[in-house]
């Protein structure tokens, strides 16, 4: 397994069952108009070894229970890794992230360790998350690639900031990434596209993503006259409304688990262009 220059231990399950854990274009603001042509709690006492037995849950009438649930009061984990400190982390946080990412897409215990959990808003101030495929990252951001008529397309018009968390639960690691969110050049989308499966393709004129729709059934004939249309050796077009977000980072943090909830928490912060200070977070 490939590693950096943090090491995780063991992850245990309080239930004393032990986890293997281990130890990766254009910019500017985000339009607010114009087509997009071609492409594609923690608990603060002591938590107990041994977790609790499961105690009865209470239904409402309306929901009757089948049997025993689980009460996810009684659900804990206690992470037993190693200390993650300020002088194990790389001079910047793409760096870091490549130590990591490399260590999660290494340890079979992760399924897509690109998969992050992207939260926008609306000028308001309400919040949307979804789960979203990383595709491409670097020194200027990270990138995932979407329906621009989303609702989370939508949201970033409007309020062009964003989070990422990536949910590396089997090794006691998040890292989450905030900042500002730009579409990138429609070269860099067109580039992306063309490397997609053929049905992620026509998917992607397929579905008009976030709209209320009237059945599935609706969403596969719709499929059915695309893949009539444009079969496996044909090229298909890039919706003028998908392309990619670049999330330039603010601020990346660093979460590390251990016992007791007292986890290690690093967050890089940028001060002046690609000057960053790192600074430690009360877990």
């Amino acid at each position: 397994m490939m590693r950096g220059s943090v090491t995780s231990g063991t992850l245990r399950r309080s239930g004393g069952r032990g986890l293997a854990a281990s130890g990766a274009g254009q910019t500017g603001p985000l339009p607010q108009n114009g087509p997009v042509t071609d492409s594609a709690s923690d608990d603060p006492t002591h938590c107990p070894t041994d977790r609790p037995a499961a105690r009865p849950v209470a239904f409402p009438a309306a929901f009757p229970a089948t049997g025993e649930v689980p009460d996810p009061a009684d659900m804990r984990e206690q992470y037993r890794t190693t200390e993650l400190s300020p002088a194990d982390l790389a001079p910047e946080p793409v760096a870091q992230f490549t130590r990591w990412f490399k260590e999660a897409a290494a340890d079979p215990a992760i399924h897509e360790p690109n998969a992050m959990v992207v939260s926008t808003a609306t000028p308001d101030g309400r919040p949307s998350s979804r789960t979203v495929l990383l595709k491409h990252y670097d020194g200027a951001g990270f990138v995932f690639f979407t329906n621009y008529d989303s609702r989370k397309g939508r949201e970033l018009a409007d309020n062009p900031y964003a989070s990422l968390l990536f949910p590396w639960h089997p090794a006691a690691r998040q890292v989450v990434v905030t900042g500002r969110a730009e579409r990138v050049g429609r070269d860099e989308t067109v580039a992306y596209f063309r490397t997609r499966p053929h049905g992620s393709r026509l998917g992607a004129w397929a579905s008009p993503q976030s709209s209320v729709i009237g059945s599935r059934e609706e969403l596969l004939a719709r499929y059915d006259e695309l893949a009539a249309r444009y079969p496996e050796d044909a090229q298909v077009p890039v919706p003028p409304h998908w392309g990619g977000i670049r999330v330039v980072p603010d601020t990346v943090e660093f979460w590390q688990g251990h016992e007791n909830r007292l986890h290690d928490r690093l967050r890089y912060v940028r001060e002046d262009g690609d000057t960053w200070r790192v600074e430690r977070l009360a877990p």
